[in-house]
């Protein structure tokens, strides 16, 4: 989660296709560069252990856009693919 959150924040979008599951990766994904990442709070979590192979991770994500202060709450989850950690999607709220 916080690697993504990382990539998000310096632009890295090949790092967060590389990081998504391969059943729900978009072909191409494209970044507002006006869009400045500030501070993230994990919220909680699920699972996503060292014998685990699903997680879920509760987060919030601060930017400033246009001068303007925003935020984004996701719950993730995460699988294992290939044996490694991927973001598979977002829950609903």
């Amino acid at each position: 989660m916080r690697s993504r959150y990382s990539a998000f924040a310096v632009g890295d979008a090949d790092y967060l296709l590389r990081s998504w599951h391969s059943s729900t990766r978009p072909v191409r994904l494209r970044l507002d560069p006006g869009q400045r990442w500030t501070r993230l709070e994990i919220l909680g979590t699920d699972r996503g252990g060292l014998f685990d192979t699903t997680g879920t991770v509760r987060f919030r994500a601060h930017y400033r856009q246009a001068g303007r202060p925003g935020s984004l709450d996701e719950q993730s989850r995460f699988v294992r693919e290939d044996g490694r950690w991927v973001y598979l999607d977002a829950l609903p709220d």
